[in-house]
């Protein structure tokens, strides 16, 4: 089922299960931003879902939608942080173990969320090649169905939900823009959206220091992200065969931004709208910050991805 195409319709059938478990996020704008950013923006904000991210739409349609007999040993997965949590959560709300292997150098916000909602923790080192050895061995060792951060059918659907929410509420948007890090996010995004209206146009946005999905568009070939040194520490994997296939079809391009970007639009989101969010949800914003000419006078959805921040490591200056 992972390398099955996804659909409008199957996003639609996703929000079945996806709504009895999930928030519905609400969406916020912001006079003051919006008057900096010359664009009209509709926040659609996955900071205020369970887990503090969008992650748990995937993770939730993705653990209900197992069978009995598929669940019965655990789910088990690899992720530096807010995956992990939404799976663990989501494991626990069915009743069912988590066996989640993180990256050591995590933030410690995230490894607490998942120690909290009483996953099994093993850390490896943060490459993705230890992490995927490392998983396969507990895998192997538990039993436990295995559920990809990104490249699964039912992770792609629920994550798409949170588009299907935000056009329900503003159906004349003009742009979409989400982060892209192994695309399961810009993948249900782009499902839904040209489902729903194919004249919307769908950006996906990328640390320029971790920009393999840039590249990977640009050159027609899937590269991997090999030691990305960048603050948004959400968006440090690859994309996969699966997210690569409906992201190289269907986006309007990918728009890489500065760490400095990041910074001032994390910023500006905290002061302007005092609401949290982490370094990968403010790509987008640093987005439009740099690349202002696609987004001019336009209404714009962006999807806020996640609040979860090391309090600790704040990357404000003095």
């Amino acid at each position: 089922m992972n390398n099955q195409i996804p659909s409008f319709e199957d996003v639609i059938k996703a929000y079945d299960i996806v709504k009895k478990y999930a928030n519905r996020t609400p969406i916020y704008q912001s006079k003051s931003v919006n008057s900096i950013l010359y664009s009209n923006l509709f926040l659609k904000c996955e900071n205020f879902q369970k887990v503090g991210a969008f992650k748990f739409r995937g993770a939730s349609n993705a653990v209900f939608s197992l069978t009995d007999e598929e669940a019965k040993f655990g789910v088990t997965t690899h992720s530096s942080g807010n995956h992990a949590a939404a799976l663990a959560l989501a494991a626990s709300m069915r009743g069912i173990p988590s066996y989640i292997v993180m990256p050591e150098n995590a933030p410690s916000i995230k490894k607490k969320a998942v120690e909290g909602y009483g996953a099994k923790i093993t850390f490896c080192p943060p490459t993705q090649k230890d992490r995927e050895e490392t998983q396969a061995k507990i895998q192997k060792e538990t039993g436990a169905a295995f559920i990809h951060p990104y490249n699964n059918f039912n992770v792609i659907c629920g994550q798409g939900t949170a588009l299907l929410e935000l056009l329900e509420e503003h159906p004349d948007l003009d742009i979409v823009i989400a982060p892209v890090g192994g695309g399961g996010l810009l993948s249900g995004t782009l499902t839904y959206v040209k489902g729903f209206n194919p004249n919307i146009k769908v950006y996906g946005a990328e640390p320029a220091n971790a920009d393999d999905a840039y590249r990977s568009l640009r050159d027609k070939t899937i590269y991997p992200s090999v030691n990305p040194n960048t603050i948004a520490d959400g968006l440090l994997t690859s994309l996969c065969e699966l997210t690569y296939k409906i992201i190289s079809t269907k986006c309007d391009g990918i728009l890489t931004v500065t760490e400095k970007g990041i910074v001032d639009a994390m910023r500006l989101i905290w002061e302007r709208m005092k609401i949290i969010i982490e370094p990968s949800s403010a790509v987008p914003i640093a987005a439009i910050m740099e690349h202002s000419q696609y987004f001019k006078g336009k209404r714009v959805g962006v999807i806020i991805s996640g609040g979860n921040v090391d309090l600790d490591r704040l990357p404000f200056g003095k």
